[in-house]
């Protein structure tokens, strides 16, 4: 049979067990709190070829020497980009975006992350994870990245046909893009009878040149020549008047949107939570 004193010495174990879990607890919960910051990205797509910007914003920090952005690419062995200590670090960098990658260093301390992509690879397209580590904690946010080509087309009175005929050429675009025609007059009119569209190989054997032209056009109308993939839609207007040439034209990317993630972490183990525009041309 256990003496008072045991009694006693074994309550006082278990008390202090019991306190020091609840402690743990606190300040756990506390720290986990204070240890989660805001992540945004927005899903985007890449000229082949031009450079590109992957987004990401994060909550300001005025600390920069604590800021530490990476970025990395799902499937990829090394990191894309790192930038610490108030400057990049790119020891780890994956060599296939050697010499291509920057941030935007004097913008880092606003709370901006992104990335510029020199030179735009077909294969850089995929899922990216933007993850941040300020004074104030932790977070991270995923973004999808596409790759294609889109331009802007030209619209003009092509002279060589022999009915009056509108031209619309365009210099890049992958993959390959329907082509549709339009009047202000005729809404709602098929003019796939009327038009002939063609796409040529580029140089580099991946981008095509589109050109389509539009037969039988009329005056004081408009014409929209309207270009579109997976990745971009595109739109050259025209209106030829007895005086008269008006031309504009717009760009417009498709399915960008933001991607926003809280990542929390323990006071204990800080385990990483799982991952989780309109361009108008003139």
């Amino acid at each position: 049979m256990a003496s008072l004193g045991q009694v006693i010495f074994w309550s006082i174990i278990s008390i202090i067990i019991i306190l020091a879990g609840a402690i743990a607890f606190i300040i756990g919960f506390g720290i986990s709190g204070r240890h989660s910051i805001t992540v945004t990205t927005l899903t985007s797509a890449g000229n082949i070829g031009e450079d590109g910007i992957l987004s990401c914003t994060f909550e300001p920090d005025i600390k920069l020497a604590d800021i530490v952005i990476q970025w990395l690419k799902e499937g990829v062995m090394g990191l894309v980009h790192e930038f610490k200590e108030g400057k990049d670090v790119l020891s780890n960098q994956d060599k296939m975006f050697r010499g291509r990658t920057a941030v935007f260093s004097d913008q880092v301390i606003v709370g901006n992350a992104s990335l510029r992509l020199k030179n735009v690879q077909l294969t850089d397209a995929g899922t990216y994870k933007c993850y941040i580590i300020t004074s104030k904690g932790k977070g991270n946010a995923n973004l999808e990245y596409k790759t294609g080509a889109f331009s802007i087309p030209e619209v003009n009175v092509d002279y060589n046909a022999s009915s009056e005929s509108l031209r619309c050429e365009a210099p890049r675009w992958f993959p390959q893009p329907t082509v549709v025609w339009a009047s202000q007059v005729d809404q709602g009119a098929n003019f796939s009878d009327v038009s002939n569209t063609s796409f040529e190989l580029n140089s580099e054997n991946v981008t095509m040149k589109v050109v389509s032209v539009l037969y039988n056009v009329t005056i004081n109308n408009t014409y929209s020549c309207m270009i579109e993939n997976d990745i971009a839609k595109a739109t050259g207007d025209i209106k030829v008047t007895d005086s008269e040439i008006k031309r504009r034209s717009h760009l417009q990317l498709l399915n960008s949107k933001a991607s926003l993630c809280v990542s929390a972490y323990s006071a204990i183990d800080w385990v990483l939570l799982p991952l989780c525009f309109y361009l108008m041309l003139k």
